[in-house]
């Protein structure tokens, strides 16, 4: 086996069971790795010097497919409600036959680390066959110096096999395609796609498992901090405007998708950003339009045109495009990753049914709730005629990565906000003046202006409403803000419509916060939506 670049000669991959493996390259830079993907015909080279590839019938994760091992130490720990069990006999076979599809495989090795904070830092080894993979999460995890690598020593190995093809009687999975994670142990096995998103989600999973036991609060949110220091994170599911929102001039962006909060404060998970790319303009997005043109960035199923420029409106390949690449891309980003305690966290929602305030100020056990509940909605479909909005209820902001129940996350969210007095507040970024199809989106002027008002504490000492359906604070005025859109009714043509609408929206609520009950205290549950009512 030839072996190429700098490595810990303690950890080689012979120790693991790869030494039949052709060649391995440790820690190739992103020179070499263009090199090495083109030449085999991985990716191609766009215009711009930018790598772009396709990932072939997986354009995105597959949730269905991804499987928790489930022993003594797991039983008890792992919500199985929301992860996939696999037998420890079941993964070891797998394992076993991985490693030795291996076999005379040239194979290309990261050692990075996921956590900015060192005293949770998760030190990980990413194996892959693709150049193109090693090049997309070295994008995306934290990049140790390059003399730290000589002693490096994994505790999360990856091995991510897209050519092996899962059968799904001898390992007990469900097709073809297989993402099996050992958490006890700090082994995930990818195979049968291509989508490199899996690699990053997997180490998201592996701190979500470990950092509740050390008082961590992992989070799927983006953070940024004020000239002052004053710290912000930004929950919210696809669509709602989390990266767009963080991303603010005037502010330093932490990171756009995985933190932990801990005793030092907030840190990112990565070392880098995975963008929706999909209709970018260098108008309303430049930064991160910018890194589309720029030599490291990994396009993946970006359609090109025939002089080789992404065209990054033409979805006909998925309409989840992405950018990949490392954070220092982005002008204002932080280079440590790391900030204090938050002093304002928000909650992001995309109504479609136009019945949430464009700002709401939340309890403790508000938060939590929301938190739990975890909404946006989604219009229906592009079908003519087709208009009628779909709630999504993901828990935690981040249901598919979430190993643990969500009361434990939960808890944890509610303990630090109220130990460091974080002020809260859900924000919608949704439809106003009536539902998809009738009203309008949420002007986004608007709703920068709201959300600049909440970090400087403008929103403090103002006359607040108590929302009669949801329970929460809504401010009557704003400076800079039409009064109209702070009363989601009043934009109504049809008031009762309004109040119809909103009872629907409230019952939606309530049946999905039922398999929660039994796990929060009697105030989160009484900071359901239509509590003030039914408590008369």
């Amino acid at each position: 086996m030839e072996q190429f670049g700098v490595r810990n000669p303690a950890t080689e991959l012979g120790t693991i069971g790869l030494g039949a493996a052709a060649s391995v390259r440790y820690n190739l830079m992103e020179a070499h790795l263009y090199e090495e993907a083109i030449r085999r015909r991985e990716a191609d080279l766009t215009a711009d010097g930018v790598l772009r590839a396709l990932t072939g019938q997986h354009t995105g994760r597959s949730p269905k497919d991804k499987f928790v091992v489930r022993d003594a130490t797991t039983e008890d720990q792992i919500w199985w409600d929301n992860n996939k069990p696999m037998s420890p006999e079941h993964f070891a076979l797998l394992q076993e036959d991985m490693l030795a599809h291996a076999h005379g495989k040239d194979l290309f090795v990261q050692d990075l680390i996921g956590g900015a904070d060192r005293d949770y830092a998760l030190p990980t080894r990413v194996i892959t066959e693709f150049a193109w993979h090693s090049l997309f999460i070295r994008n995306l995890l934290i990049r140790p110096e390059r003399s730290a690598l000589e002693s490096f020593v994994p505790r999360l190995t990856i091995i991510d096999l897209p050519s092996f093809r899962a059968d799904p009687e001898r390992y007990g999975c469900r097709t073809e395609t297989v993402i099996a994670c050992d958490l006890v142990n700090g082994i995930v096995l990818i195979g049968g796609t291509s989508y490199a998103g899996e690699m990053k989600k997997s180490v998201f999973t592996a701190l979500n498992y470990l950092l509740p036991e050390r008082g961590v609060m992992p989070m799927h949110c983006s953070a940024n901090v004020g000239p002052d220091g004053d710290a912000a994170i930004f929950f919210g599911l696809s669509g709602t405007g989390k990266t767009t929102l963080s991303a603010d001039p005037t502010r330093t962006l932490i990171g756009d998708d995985e933190h932990g909060w801990g005793e030092n404060g907030i840190f990112n998970f990565e070392g880098g950003c995975y963008a929706k790319t999909i209709r970018l303009s260098a108008e309303a997005e430049p930064e991160i339009y910018a890194t589309t043109r720029r030599f490291g960035t990994v396009l993946e199923n970006v359609v090109l045109d025939e002089h080789g420029r992404p065209d990054l409106d033409d979805g006909s390949l998925t309409e989840n495009t992405r950018s990949a690449y490392p954070l220092h891309f982005i002008p204002n980003a932080s280079e440590s990753g790391l900030t204090g305690h938050p002093e304002t966290i928000i909650m992001l929602t995309a109504d479609a049914f136009g019945v949430m305030p464009p700002i709401a100020r939340l309890t403790p056990e508000q938060a939590m709730y929301h938190f739990l509940s975890g909404y946006t909605a989604k219009v229906a479909g592009t079908e003519k005629g087709v208009v009628e909005p779909e709630a999504t209820f993901s828990t935690c902001f981040g249901a598919p990565f979430m190993p643990r129940h969500p009361a434990e996350y939960g808890n944890l969210l509610k303990e630090l906000i109220a130990r460091h007095g974080a002020r809260c507040w859900l924000v919608n970024t949704g439809w106003t003046g009536g539902a998809y199809g009738t009203g309008r989106r949420m002007p986004i002027k608007a709703t920068r202006a709201l959300l600049a008002a909440a970090l400087k504490g403008d929103l403090d000492n103002v006359e607040f409403r108590i929302d009669p359906n949801f329970g929460f604070a809504v401010p009557v005025a704003v400076e800079g803000v039409d009064t109209a859109i702070l009363d989601p009714r009043s934009t109504w043509a049809d008031g009762e419509a309004y109040d119809a609408q909103a009872k629907k929206l409230v019952q939606m609520f309530v049946t999905n916060f039922a398999k929660f009950e039994d796990h929060v205290d009697g105030n989160v549950r009484d900071a359901a939506p239509g509590m003030p009512v039914a408590a008369e």
